[in-house]
């Protein structure tokens, strides 16, 4: 993980996000049909698997820097807990005012309203989209669906690493029938991004030529764009469709409808950011601002969403409107990763003695 690659996979995690509030933006009932090309694209469910590479490199390579099981739970647990439980008492709030300013700002489909302690169980626990539980969305928050499949990522993955003998094949198969085929669908995306770190890991990136940097580096994205320009996810997912004998493949697998058409942009993504490895750039311009922005990316995406919904219900029409729900959804995030999502070390460092003192105590009783 040279200083090369980890800040290029800061800009990627800050280009994926603004692509996601952007694709969300672009529904009509927040700006017309004037932004219909990032809809009819569906760029930001293509971001969340970006996501998912980037999130399998990391999180393979923190497993190696964590070293134990222990550990790797902590900090997976308490990276996630720490923003999303306030991120779920913000969607509570935003959608409660919205929904008093502007019902119809809540459309059904984009909106579920849930009793409050079923929506934070579901929330905290990240089984909203698990296949052994009913889907629920939670309140306005359709962006969490990912978290729910990530949470699963990081338990199987840390299952298979620390685990040994029966322990493991039963936590396998227990986490594989709670989590469900459509979580499981999208995980070999995920699984790249792991493959992607023990590439990084066996220094194999310095064998290659800056030629084939370049041409990997471009060819991924380029790849994606002929997909794209091609039509490649609507016929991959009408094959999906048909294979199922449905009309619309997402009626059975919900988010995971174009998981072909997802493993493809996995692999674009491996491909791009082991073309950057191979490179290794030792300075970008504006590091520092790509550092303090990627920090904040988590909080803008769990965020974002309530508070497009919110803003929708309070703001008129107006010249400078779009600017201004692209502008505060940001902000909102922003000022959310001030008060938790930047300051995890000083949470872990609050919460690890009160977890080894009740560790302590258990171990005494017994």
């Amino acid at each position: 993980m040279t200083k090369g690659v980890s800040i290029w996979l800061d800009v990627l995690r800050v280009v994926a996000t603004i692509v996601v509030v952007l694709s969300h933006l672009a529904y009509p009932r927040f700006t017309g049909t004037e932004y219909a090309f990032l809809r009819d694209w569906n760029v930001g469910s293509d971001a969340v698997i970006v996501f998912f590479v980037m999130s399998g490199c990391v999180i393979a390579f923190a497993a190696d820097r964590d070293g134990s099981a222990g550990r790797f739970a902590f900090n997976r647990v308490t990276r996630l807990l720490t923003v999303i439980v306030p991120a779920l008492m913000l969607t509570l709030v935003f959608d409660a005012l919205g929904t008093r300013i502007d019902a119809s700002a809540y459309p059904n489909g984009f909106y579920q309203a849930l009793p409050v302690g079923e929506f934070l169980l579901r929330g905290v626990t990240f089984t909203n989209e698990w296949g052994a539980f009913e889907r629920v969305r939670l309140g306005t928050n359709g962006p969490l669906w990912s978290l729910s499949y990530e949470a699963a990522y990081y338990a199987l993955f840390g299952v298979a690493l620390f685990a040994k003998g029966v322990a493991r094949v039963l936590g396998l198969v227990a986490l594989a029938w709670l989590a469900g085929l459509n979580v499981l669908l999208l995980m070999p995306a995920w699984l790249l991004g792991v493959a992607l770190w023990q590439w990084l890991k066996a220094e194999r990136a310095g064998g290659y030529t800056r030629a084939m940097g370049w041409a990997l580096s471009l060819g991924g994205p380029a790849l994606y764009l002929a997909g794209q320009l091609g039509g490649m996810p609507e016929t991959l997912a009408a094959l999906t469709a048909a294979q199922l004998g449905v009309a619309d493949a997402r009626m059975v697998l919900a988010f995971s409808d174009e998981f072909i058409w997802n493993f493809v942009i996995g692999l674009c993504t491996v491909m791009h950011v082991a073309g950057v490895a191979i490179l290794n750039p030792q300075k970008l311009w504006g590091t520092r601002a790509i550092r303090w922005m990627a920090g904040a990316t988590f909080s803008i995406y769990v965020t974002h969403y309530p508070a497009l919904h919110l803003l929708d219900a309070l703001l008129p029409e107006m010249l400078g409107r779009d600017a201004l729900l692209l502008g505060g959804s940001v902000a909102v995030g922003l000022l959310f990763a001030r008060y938790f999502e930047r300051p995890v070390k000083t949470f872990r460092a609050w919460i690890l003695p009160v977890m080894q003192r009740f560790e302590r105590r258990v171990l005494q009783a017994s």
